[in-house]
Protein backbone atom coordinates (compact mmCIF):
# COMPACT_ATOMS: atom_id res chain seq x y z
CA UNK A 1 0.00 0.00 0.00
CA UNK A 2 1.37 3.24 -0.89
CA UNK A 3 0.80 6.22 1.82
CA UNK A 4 2.13 9.90 1.88
CA UNK A 5 3.85 11.28 5.24
CA UNK A 6 3.99 14.76 5.41
CA UNK A 7 6.52 16.22 8.13
CA UNK A 8 9.22 14.37 9.03
CA UNK A 9 10.78 16.14 12.46
CA UNK A 10 11.73 14.95 15.79
CA UNK A 11 8.53 12.89 16.15
CA UNK A 12 7.66 12.19 11.59
CA UNK A 13 10.90 10.39 11.16
CA UNK A 14 10.55 7.50 13.30
CA UNK A 15 6.91 7.15 12.65
CA UNK A 16 7.76 7.45 8.96
CA UNK A 17 11.06 4.90 9.38
CA UNK A 18 8.22 2.19 11.15
CA UNK A 19 5.92 2.75 8.59
CA UNK A 20 8.38 1.25 6.07
CA UNK A 21 9.61 -1.39 8.33
CA UNK A 22 6.13 -2.70 8.34
CA UNK A 23 6.28 -3.04 4.69
CA UNK A 24 4.07 0.34 3.40
CA UNK A 25 5.31 2.32 -0.15
CA UNK A 26 5.87 5.63 1.60
CA UNK A 27 5.63 9.02 -0.54
CA UNK A 28 7.18 11.76 1.69
CA UNK A 29 7.55 15.48 1.54
CA UNK A 30 8.68 17.98 4.23
CA UNK A 31 9.54 21.70 3.76
CA UNK A 32 12.96 21.28 5.38
CA UNK A 33 14.62 19.47 2.63
CA UNK A 34 17.55 17.72 4.75
CA UNK A 35 14.71 15.92 6.90
CA UNK A 36 13.71 13.79 4.26
CA UNK A 37 16.96 12.22 3.24
CA UNK A 38 17.57 10.27 6.31
CA UNK A 39 13.85 8.69 5.28
CA UNK A 40 14.64 8.73 1.75
CA UNK A 41 18.10 6.35 2.22
CA UNK A 42 15.80 3.70 4.62
CA UNK A 43 13.61 3.47 1.28
CA UNK A 44 11.07 6.04 0.76
CA UNK A 45 10.16 8.15 -2.08
CA UNK A 46 11.04 11.76 -2.15
CA UNK A 47 8.25 14.76 -3.49
CA UNK A 48 9.05 17.90 -3.93
CA UNK A 49 5.76 19.07 -3.02
CA UNK A 50 2.01 18.15 -1.11
CA UNK A 51 0.44 17.76 -4.86
CA UNK A 52 3.23 15.08 -5.75
CA UNK A 53 2.20 13.25 -2.51
CA UNK A 54 -1.63 13.66 -3.30
CA UNK A 55 -0.83 12.18 -6.86
CA UNK A 56 1.00 8.87 -5.90
CA UNK A 57 -1.16 8.21 -2.70
CA UNK A 58 -4.94 7.29 -1.18
CA UNK A 59 -3.90 7.79 2.26
CA UNK A 60 -1.89 10.64 3.53
CA UNK A 61 -0.23 11.30 6.93
CA UNK A 62 0.13 14.50 8.18
CA UNK A 63 2.84 14.72 11.16
CA UNK A 64 3.07 18.84 11.59
CA UNK A 65 4.17 21.14 14.43
CA UNK A 66 0.33 23.08 15.04
CA UNK A 67 -2.99 24.32 13.98
CA UNK A 68 -1.49 26.96 11.02
CA UNK A 69 0.88 24.19 9.37
CA UNK A 70 -2.19 21.64 9.15
CA UNK A 71 -4.17 24.26 7.66
CA UNK A 72 -1.34 25.60 5.43
CA UNK A 73 -0.98 21.58 3.87
CA UNK A 74 -4.76 21.10 3.63
CA UNK A 75 -6.36 25.00 2.33
CA UNK A 76 -2.62 26.30 0.58
CA UNK A 77 -1.68 26.50 -2.66
CA UNK A 78 -1.47 23.20 -3.88
CA UNK A 79 -2.77 21.70 -1.07
CA UNK A 80 -4.61 18.52 -0.12
CA UNK A 81 -8.22 20.32 -0.96
CA UNK A 82 -7.07 21.25 -4.19
CA UNK A 83 -4.43 18.23 -5.03
CA UNK A 84 -6.13 14.88 -3.25
CA UNK A 85 -8.07 12.53 -4.60
CA UNK A 86 -11.39 11.89 -3.57
CA UNK A 87 -11.81 8.98 -1.14
CA UNK A 88 -8.21 9.35 0.38
CA UNK A 89 -7.95 9.46 3.74
CA UNK A 90 -5.92 11.69 5.95
CA UNK A 91 -4.68 10.76 8.95
CA UNK A 92 -3.76 13.96 10.87
CA UNK A 93 -1.13 12.85 13.78
CA UNK A 94 0.33 16.24 14.55
CA UNK A 95 -1.45 17.79 17.96
CA UNK A 96 -3.62 20.90 17.35
CA UNK A 97 -7.09 22.07 18.92
CA UNK A 98 -9.88 20.21 18.40
CA UNK A 99 -12.09 22.91 16.73
CA UNK A 100 -9.44 23.02 13.71
CA UNK A 101 -9.51 19.35 13.36
CA UNK A 102 -13.18 19.87 12.88
CA UNK A 103 -13.10 22.63 10.30
CA UNK A 104 -10.60 20.62 7.83
CA UNK A 105 -12.92 17.61 8.20
CA UNK A 106 -15.59 19.29 7.37
CA UNK A 107 -13.86 21.02 4.55
CA UNK A 108 -12.77 17.71 3.26
CA UNK A 109 -15.78 16.43 3.41
CA UNK A 110 -16.96 18.76 0.44
CA UNK A 111 -14.66 17.30 -1.61
CA UNK A 112 -14.93 13.41 -0.49
CA UNK A 113 -12.28 13.40 1.04
CA UNK A 114 -11.70 11.61 4.62
CA UNK A 115 -10.23 12.83 7.62
CA UNK A 116 -9.08 11.28 11.25
CA UNK A 117 -7.65 13.36 13.69
CA UNK A 118 -5.33 10.88 15.20
CA UNK A 119 -2.49 12.35 18.09
CA UNK A 120 -0.07 10.53 19.79
CA UNK A 121 1.47 10.35 23.28
CA UNK A 122 5.02 9.05 24.09
CA UNK A 123 7.45 11.75 22.80
CA UNK A 124 10.71 10.35 20.77
CA UNK A 125 11.72 7.36 22.59
CA UNK A 126 8.33 5.94 21.74
CA UNK A 127 7.93 7.22 18.32
CA UNK A 128 11.54 5.27 17.72
CA UNK A 129 10.29 2.31 18.97
CA UNK A 130 6.90 2.07 17.71
CA UNK A 131 4.71 1.71 21.23
CA UNK A 132 3.04 5.30 21.05
CA UNK A 133 -0.14 5.81 22.25
CA UNK A 134 -2.67 6.85 19.81
CA UNK A 135 -5.86 8.63 20.00
CA UNK A 136 -7.81 8.45 16.85
CA UNK A 137 -10.87 10.44 16.26
CA UNK A 138 -13.46 9.58 12.85
CA UNK A 139 -15.70 7.53 11.64
CA UNK A 140 -15.69 4.23 12.54
CA UNK A 141 -15.12 2.64 9.18
CA UNK A 142 -12.49 5.23 8.89
CA UNK A 143 -11.01 4.11 12.08
CA UNK A 144 -11.02 0.16 10.87
CA UNK A 145 -9.18 1.45 7.38
CA UNK A 146 -6.37 3.41 8.93
CA UNK A 147 -5.96 0.97 12.33
CA UNK A 148 -3.31 -1.61 10.80
CA UNK A 149 -1.14 1.44 9.41
CA UNK A 150 -1.51 2.91 13.02
CA UNK A 151 -0.58 -0.05 14.83
CA UNK A 152 2.78 0.09 12.77
CA UNK A 153 3.49 3.48 14.50
CA UNK A 154 1.62 2.71 18.45
CA UNK A 155 -1.32 1.66 19.98
CA UNK A 156 -4.56 3.21 18.52
CA UNK A 157 -7.73 3.51 20.38
CA UNK A 158 -10.97 5.00 18.93
CA UNK A 159 -12.19 7.83 20.89
CA UNK A 160 -15.11 8.87 18.83
CA UNK A 161 -15.64 11.54 16.15
CA UNK A 162 -13.65 13.81 14.97
CA UNK A 163 -12.16 16.19 17.14
CA UNK A 164 -12.05 13.76 19.81
CA UNK A 165 -8.72 12.69 19.59
CA UNK A 166 -6.81 16.08 19.89
CA UNK A 167 -10.00 16.82 22.99
CA UNK A 168 -7.89 13.02 24.44
CA UNK A 169 -4.40 14.58 23.64
CA UNK A 170 -5.57 18.09 25.27
CA UNK A 171 -6.15 15.99 28.30
CA UNK A 172 -3.23 13.82 28.33
CA UNK A 173 -0.84 16.94 28.37
CA UNK A 174 -2.55 18.44 31.41
CA UNK A 175 -1.46 15.45 33.01
CA UNK A 176 1.68 15.19 31.50
CA UNK A 177 2.79 19.14 32.02
CA UNK A 178 1.49 19.16 36.01
CA UNK A 179 3.03 15.74 36.42
CA UNK A 180 6.34 17.23 35.31
CA UNK A 181 6.25 20.04 37.59
CA UNK A 182 5.04 18.31 40.53
CA UNK A 183 8.20 16.60 39.85
CA UNK A 184 10.30 19.59 39.54
CA UNK A 185 8.88 20.98 43.00
CA UNK A 186 9.58 17.46 44.75
CA UNK A 187 13.25 17.27 43.90
CA UNK A 188 14.44 20.80 44.24
CA UNK A 189 12.47 20.95 47.88
CA UNK A 190 14.46 17.78 48.21
CA UNK A 191 17.73 18.07 46.79
CA UNK A 192 17.76 21.86 48.88
CA UNK A 193 16.68 20.05 51.85
CA UNK A 194 19.91 18.01 51.32
CA UNK A 195 18.21 14.72 50.67
CA UNK A 196 20.48 12.77 47.63
CA UNK A 197 17.78 12.90 44.70
CA UNK A 198 18.90 9.65 42.98
CA UNK A 199 17.96 8.34 46.60
CA UNK A 200 14.70 9.95 46.09
CA UNK A 201 13.96 8.66 42.81
CA UNK A 202 15.05 5.26 43.90
CA UNK A 203 12.69 5.20 47.65
CA UNK A 204 9.37 6.29 45.59
CA UNK A 205 9.41 5.26 42.13
CA UNK A 206 7.29 1.86 43.46
CA UNK A 207 5.39 3.62 45.84
CA UNK A 208 2.00 5.90 44.75
CA UNK A 209 4.28 8.57 44.06
CA UNK A 210 5.71 6.16 41.36
CA UNK A 211 4.72 7.36 38.01
CA UNK A 212 5.89 6.72 34.34
CA UNK A 213 6.62 10.53 33.62
CA UNK A 214 9.20 9.93 36.65
CA UNK A 215 10.78 7.12 35.66
CA UNK A 216 11.51 8.05 32.13
CA UNK A 217 12.45 11.99 32.64
CA UNK A 218 14.14 12.07 35.85
CA UNK A 219 17.50 9.95 35.15
CA UNK A 220 17.71 12.31 31.98
CA UNK A 221 17.02 15.35 35.03
CA UNK A 222 19.72 14.10 37.12
CA UNK A 223 22.56 13.51 34.78
CA UNK A 224 21.64 17.30 33.06
CA UNK A 225 20.79 15.90 30.02
CA UNK A 226 17.63 18.12 28.22
CA UNK A 227 18.13 16.58 24.92
CA UNK A 228 14.48 17.15 23.32
CA UNK A 229 12.11 14.27 23.40
CA UNK A 230 9.47 16.46 23.16
CA UNK A 231 10.42 20.55 23.54
CA UNK A 232 9.49 23.04 25.91
CA UNK A 233 8.46 25.03 22.30
CA UNK A 234 6.05 21.99 21.91
CA UNK A 235 4.54 21.39 25.38
CA UNK A 236 3.67 25.44 25.39
CA UNK A 237 2.11 25.13 22.16
CA UNK A 238 0.02 22.06 23.55
CA UNK A 239 -0.92 24.05 26.63
CA UNK A 240 -1.62 27.02 24.34
CA UNK A 241 -4.34 24.61 22.71
CA UNK A 242 -5.37 23.44 26.21
CA UNK A 243 -6.22 26.97 27.37
CA UNK A 244 -8.18 28.22 23.82
CA UNK A 245 -9.88 24.82 24.12
CA UNK A 246 -10.99 25.26 28.08
CA UNK A 247 -12.29 29.12 27.31
CA UNK A 248 -14.42 27.43 24.63
CA UNK A 249 -16.25 24.84 26.27
CA UNK A 250 -16.15 26.80 29.58
CA UNK A 251 -13.46 24.65 31.58
CA UNK A 252 -12.29 25.96 34.95
CA UNK A 253 -8.38 25.38 34.95
CA UNK A 254 -6.45 26.32 37.63
CA UNK A 255 -3.04 25.02 37.83
CA UNK A 256 -2.38 24.67 34.25
CA UNK A 257 -2.27 28.80 34.29
CA UNK A 258 0.90 29.09 36.09
CA UNK A 259 2.28 26.25 34.73
CA UNK A 260 2.00 28.17 31.11
CA UNK A 261 2.95 31.37 32.51
CA UNK A 262 6.65 29.11 33.89
CA UNK A 263 6.92 27.89 29.96
CA UNK A 264 6.38 31.16 28.71
CA UNK A 265 9.84 32.41 31.15
CA UNK A 266 12.36 29.31 29.54
CA UNK A 267 11.08 30.11 26.08
CA UNK A 268 12.17 33.80 26.93
CA UNK A 269 15.24 32.53 28.61
CA UNK A 270 16.09 30.89 25.40
CA UNK A 271 15.09 27.35 26.52
CA UNK A 272 12.54 26.69 24.35
CA UNK A 273 14.11 24.01 22.61
CA UNK A 274 15.21 21.92 26.06
CA UNK A 275 13.14 18.98 26.74
CA UNK A 276 9.82 20.39 28.74
CA UNK A 277 11.95 18.49 31.35
CA UNK A 278 13.72 21.38 31.42
CA UNK A 279 10.74 22.35 33.98
CA UNK A 280 12.79 22.07 37.05
CA UNK A 281 15.13 24.63 35.57
CA UNK A 282 13.05 27.24 36.54
CA UNK A 283 12.37 25.66 39.97
CA UNK A 284 16.01 25.25 40.62
CA UNK A 285 17.04 29.11 39.46
CA UNK A 286 14.84 30.30 41.83
CA UNK A 287 16.07 27.88 44.80
CA UNK A 288 19.23 28.11 43.71
CA UNK A 289 19.98 23.93 43.95
CA UNK A 290 20.89 22.16 40.95
CA UNK A 291 18.86 18.87 40.80
CA UNK A 292 21.66 16.40 39.61
CA UNK A 293 23.31 12.86 40.36
CA UNK A 294 25.83 13.22 42.84
CA UNK A 295 29.27 12.34 42.54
Amino acid sequence: MKIGFIGLGIMGKPMAKNLLKAGYALYVYDVAADNINPIVSSGAVACTSIKEVAKNTACIVLMLPDSPQVKEVITGNDGLLQTAKPGTLVIDMSSIAPLVSQEMAQLLQEKSIRFIDAPVSGGEAKAIDGSLAIMAGGSPADFAEAEDILKAMGSPVHTGAVGSGNTFKLANQIIVALNMAALSEAFTLAAKAGVNPELLLEGIKSGTAGSMMMNLKMPSVLNRNFKPGFKVDLMFKDLSNVLETAKGVGAPLFLLPQLYQILQSLRQDGNGDLDHSAIITFYEKLAKQEVTAQK
